[in-house]
């Protein structure tokens, strides 16, 4: 991740060359990222609905199942 210094220098050096940029240039750079932000949101849905599948498969264990398993991992822990 990049500091906020270096954040601010990339856009200022993306700013200057966004304005020499032809109109054309222009509006393939924004389809280019739309589409960069549509594919992200794609992937943060589908990361969403697995973790939420995650969680109602999870949820089928039983509670006393759990308690089993923690019981028998703290027992491998002490052996």
């Amino acid at each position: 991740m990049k500091t906020e210094h270096e954040r601010e220098q990339l856009i200022k050096a993306i700013n200057v060359l966004l304005n020499q940029a032809y109109d054309s240039t222009l509006d393939e750079i924004y389809a280019l990222l739309q589409q960069i932000e549509d594919e992200e949101e794609e992937n943060d849905l589908k990361a969403y609905h697995a973790a939420i599948s995650d969680v109602e498969n999870n949820s089928l264990i039983s509670w006393d199942d759990i308690k089993k398993e923690i019981a028998n991992e703290r027992k491998k822990d002490v052996a």
